[in-house]
């Protein structure tokens, strides 16, 4: 029980300081314009938005065609247990 606790600890101690050595890199002090940013740094934010949007329209359009697929054929093994069992009525 103490040496489980005991690595319990330890592995514990050396996980935070871990963590706590691997600090972010320094950030930009100040503001710089656009026109102050070499080309090489500018990314092209319409494209990413459009290309962004476009991915989540046709996932969501596969999504609904998955789901109504699915849905027709429950309806049609609910409307072919119908017909084998015509003393079930609808509620």
């Amino acid at each position: 029980m103490i040496r489980s606790l005991y690595l319990s600890f330890v592995s514990l101690a050396l996980t935070a300081a871990r963590v706590l050595a691997a600090q972010p890199p320094a950030g930009q002090s100040e503001f710089k314009p656009l026109s102050e940013v070499p080309p090489s740094e500018q990314l092209p934010g319409g494209v990413f938005v459009v290309v962004a949007y476009s991915f989540i329209w046709i996932a969501t359009m596969v999504y609904v065609w998955f789901v109504w697929k699915r849905l027709r054929k429950v309806e049609d093994e609910m409307r072919a247990l119908q017909r084998s069992a015509p003393e079930i009525k609808r509620q």
